[in-house]
């Protein structure tokens, strides 16, 4: 069910607000370009800055607009227990399919105390939960016999986004996690070589803006056609490259205004990109064909 490209939605705001209007626009974009998924209010969706009320608005809004039609997963992490115990109530109440659930940050808790938090979280629901390790942002790394360990204490702890960036750990996670633990990159750079370990699929950046290359490099893989799937992902790298030159999600919500899918307003401390990146970014852009010489969007992104 969790599988292939699964878009880490961008929160769009007009204004102070959260951009309701907006939000919905995207999330039928994405399916109309073949998403697999959908996650709001992760890393992307700038949930460290979204009030309690706006993280709800959020997931019921995706929800609404999703109507079954693919997956949503939830991003209810915090680094209180009690907060992401409360979110991930709110997400399986309000119909969310899954919850992602994010290492707490800054609090840097010893092995037992990961343990305790994401069992506090899985068995306040009944929902699946996937676990989000990220150790760049976070600080601690979930090791992969952790994993296994929840995985096997708890039966609704079904997978993770891994975005350590370490295909080792990734290798690890297949060794000694159960056959049906579902591994999803975190990293758009590293899906296809991900996917030739037994990943079955991302929880992209780059799907914001390039839904369907992200879906065909792994319906490419999935079909054994692996020249295509190469062709298309190399053809993805100087985007991602450029959508990281600057902290998720500052560059691929500038390339977002670029398109005219939605503004490119961020909440401190996240801010607009420094010129020298805005430069790179616009040369990737226009090198994929997503932007004229102008600076301007090719085609309604919308069409």
């Amino acid at each position: 069910m969790f599988k292939g490209s699964i878009v880490a939605i961008v929160t769009p705001f007009k204004g102070d607000a959260v951009d309701e209007v907006k939000l919905r626009e995207l999330i039928e974009w994405q399916i109309k370009s073949g998403t697999n998924g959908i996650v709001p209010c992760g890393t992307t969706g700038e949930s460290p800055t979204l009030s309690e009320k706006e993280h709800e608005l959020v997931i019921r809004v995706t929800v609404e607009a999703v109507a079954k039609r693919v997956p949503v997963i939830a991003g209810t992490g915090s680094n209180s227990t009690a907060e992401a115990v409360h979110m991930t109530k709110y997400a399986a109440k309000i119909g969310a399919d899954a919850c992602l659930v994010v290492t707490p940050y800054y609090n840097k808790p010893t092995n037992r105390g990961l343990y305790l938090h994401f069992k506090a979280v899985a068995d306040s629901v009944k929902i699946p939960i996937i676990l989000y390790n990220i150790v760049g942002r976070t600080g601690k790394n979930i090791e992969p016999e952790l994993m296994a360990k929840l995985a096997q204490d708890c039966k609704n702890i079904v997978g993770v986004k891994e975005a350590s960036g370490s295909l080792e750990q990734m290798q690890r996670i297949r060794e000694v996690c159960p056959k049906d633990f579902i591994l999803l990159s975190g990293d758009d750079a590293l899906t296809l070589p991900l996917l030739s370990i037994g990943g079955v699929g991302v929880i992209s950046v780059a799907a914001n803006i390039v839904p369907k290359d992200v879906v065909g490099v792994i319906n490419a893989f999935n079909k054994g056609d692996l020249k295509t799937a190469q062709a298309i992902n190399a053809k993805l790298q100087p985007l991602i490259r450029a959508l990281f030159v600057e902290t998720n999600p500052i560059p691929v919500k500038t390339a977002c205004e670029f398109m005219g899918l939605c503004s490119s307003a961020m909440r401190l401390p996240m801010c607009p990109m420094e010129d020298v990146n805005l430069l790179k970014l616009k040369v990737a852009l226009k090198a994929y064909g997503l932007l004229d010489q102008n600076d301007k969007a090719k085609q309604s992104a919308f069409v």
